[in-house]
Formats: structure tokens, C-alpha cells, sequence
């Protein structure tokens, strides 16, 4: 194997684990915030969880705010909020569904982008068989559905194929952690209009305590760990790496929140996460190779030294 073979393989690797390492420590995370619910609630947990990693990432990234473009800037502050509604959503979600079929339907949401950005009669596989595996987890036939926390679900899902849209804009024109400082502060901002009157009045210096060590937990950690993994991996491997993480919530809830799932429920998560895998490995995002620079024609009559051109891609 070649040098350059290897550090690929190298970069592979490490790109893998990083992301594997982002979904446990979501899913840890999650877990571990559940005891926190009865005293400030779903909502609260999530927005102390958001106060703090915009505190966190405020103070050590110091993003430079005045260098962004206009776009650029309004595409962070919009992923701040989408953030702000992924994370309390899904919150709320989790209070009311087991962890792994919240999981699992809130990954419909990169399925919706994994297929609408795909072309051919075979991607209509995908959703057909994210349906069963929703149809297998909800049980509907039951009745005794929580519709309250498949809708909070669903509004994750809706919430994380913004996140999804808006990560790769603001990713594509900055580099580093500056995109994420931003966008979870505007997110910090947002929950706090929404929840934070409520909550800080129920606040104590250890509940305070617990967040912050929460917040690293997720999002600063995992956040931060995608953001890097990304830039050694494709979309189709991240993507096929990101569907397993339905699977892993339900081994979290097993081993933190001893919820014992069913049957059904567990194949509904293997319907949901193969449907992901289907649809990233077939609509992996594609980037255009830059135009090539032109040379400037070499004066007459003399010579020219050699020049270094540097192309940027992404």
C-alpha cells in the first residue's frame, strides 16, 4: 500500500470513529438527561443543555461575527434556530416514546433529504420501507400510540432536514467551529425566549452543575466531532455511519433507561435504518469539479516564471 493509500485508509478510519464517537455521545446524552425531566422538564433540560454549549463555544472559539458575508450569516442564524427546535423537539419526543423509536422517527427527516436529492424509480425502495418500520414502531392498530410525542417526532425530523440543508451552506463558507459557535448561540437565544422565563426560576447550582457537564455531552462533543468527521469521510459513508444511530438509541435506552424493546420496535429501527442506508449510499452528495483557472498569456519577447496556482475546493 502506497503512502498516500494508507493516509486515506488512516483519514478513513479516524473519520469513522469520530462519527460513531458523535452518536454515542448523543445518545448518551439523551439518556442521562431523562432523569432531569421531573425537575425542569423536558423543554428546560434542552434549553439549559443550549445555554450552556453557546456559553462554552462563545468563549473559546470566539467567532468573528463582522467578517461573515450576509448570506452567510443569516444561513447561520437560521440553523441556530432549526437547532433550537431539533433539540427541544426532540426533548419532548423523548418524554413521551421510548428512545429508540423517538430516534428512529426522527431520522426520517436526513431520509427526506437522502431522497429527494437522489433520482430513479429505485429510491422509492427507501421511504416504502421507512414506512413499515414507522408502521412497526407506532403500532397504530393498537391505539395506544402517544401522538403527542410521534408529532414532537416528526417536528425533529422536519427541524434536522433544515439542520442537514443549512449545515452544508454554512459549512461549505466557513471553516473551523465558527459555523457551530454562531449557530448554537442564536440556538442558546432562541430556547431561552421560548422556555427560559420558566425554567430559570427552577434552577440550582446543581442542576446548573449537571448541565454543563451535559451540554459537552451533547452538543459541544458530538457537534463538533460530525463537523470533523465530515471532512474525512464522504457524504455516503457519514451517511451510511449516521443511520446506524436509531440502533444505537435503542442500545442506550437498554443499558441507561432499561427500556426493553419489543419485537416489532426493534424491527421497525432495522426497516428505518436500512431505509437510510439505502438512501445515503444512493444520493451521496456530489461536488463539482472547480473550473479550471486560466493562465494569463506570457508577455512577448520574454520569459515568464513559473507560477503556483492554488485552486480552493471543497
Amino acid at each position: 500500500m502506497s503512502i498516500t493509500a494508507a493516509s486515506r485508509a488512516s483519514r478513513t478510519r479516524v473519520g469513522a470513529l469520530m462519527a460513531l464517537g458523535s452518536m454515542s455521545c448523543v445518545q448518551l446524552g439523551l439518556a442521562l438527561s431523562v432523569d432531569m425531566f421531573h425537575q425542569i422538564g423536558a423543554e428546560g433540560t434542552a434549553w439549559l443543555r443550549l445555554a450552556w454549549a453557546g456559553v462554552i463555544l462563545l468563549i473559546v472559539v470566539r467567532p468573528r461575527f463582522w467578517t461573515f458575508g450576509r448570506r452567510t450569516l443569516l444561513a447561520a442564524v437560521a440553523l441556530g434556530v432549526v437547532t433550537a427546535g431539533v433539540t427541544m423537539l426532540f426533548m419532548a419526543a423523548v418524554a413521551r416514546l421510548p428512545l429508540g423509536t423517538a430516534s428512529a422517527l426522527e431520522f426520517l427527516g436526513p431520509l427526506g433529504v437522502a431522497v429527494t436529492r437522489s433520482r430513479g424509480a429505485r429510491m422509492l425502495l427507501w421511504p416504502v420501507l421507512a414506512a413499515a418500520g414507522v408502521l412497526l414502531l407506532t403500532h397504530p392498530w393498537q391505539g395506544g400510540a402517544d401522538v403527542a410525542g410521534i408529532a414532537c417526532a416528526l417536528g425533529a425530523a422536519a427541524c434536522w432536514a433544515a439542520y442537514i440543508l443549512l449545515t452544508q451552506a454554512v459549512g461549505d463558507a466557513l471553516t473551523g467551529l465558527q459555523g457551530l459557535a454562531v449557530s448554537l448561540s442564536v440556538a442558546a437565544v432562541a430556547a431561552t425566549l421560548v422556555t427560559g422565563p420558566t425554567v430559570i426560576p427552577m434552577l440550582t447550582p446543581r442542576l446548573i452543575l449537571i448541565g454543563f457537564g451535559l451540554a459537552l455531552l451533547l452538543p459541544v462533543v458530538p457537534f463538533s466531532l460530525e463537523m470533523y468527521s465530515l471532512r474525512r469521510l464522504n457524504a455516503a459513508a457519514f451517511g451510511t455511519l449516521m443511520s446506524l444511530e436509531p440502533a444505537i438509541a435503542v442500545l442506550a435506552g437498554l443499558l441507561v433507561l432499561d427500556q426493553i424493546p419489543r419485537v416489532w420496535s426493534l424491527l421497525g429501527v432495522a426497516f428505518v435504518v436500512a431505509a437510510g442506508i439505502g438512501a445515503e449510499r444512493a444520493g451521496a452528495r456530489s461536488h463539482p469539479e472547480p473550473p479550471p483557472v486560466p493562465h494569463p498569456p506570457a508577455p512577448s519577447g520574454s520569459e515568464q516564471e513559473p507560477r503556483t496556482q492554488f485552486v480552493s475546493g471543497v
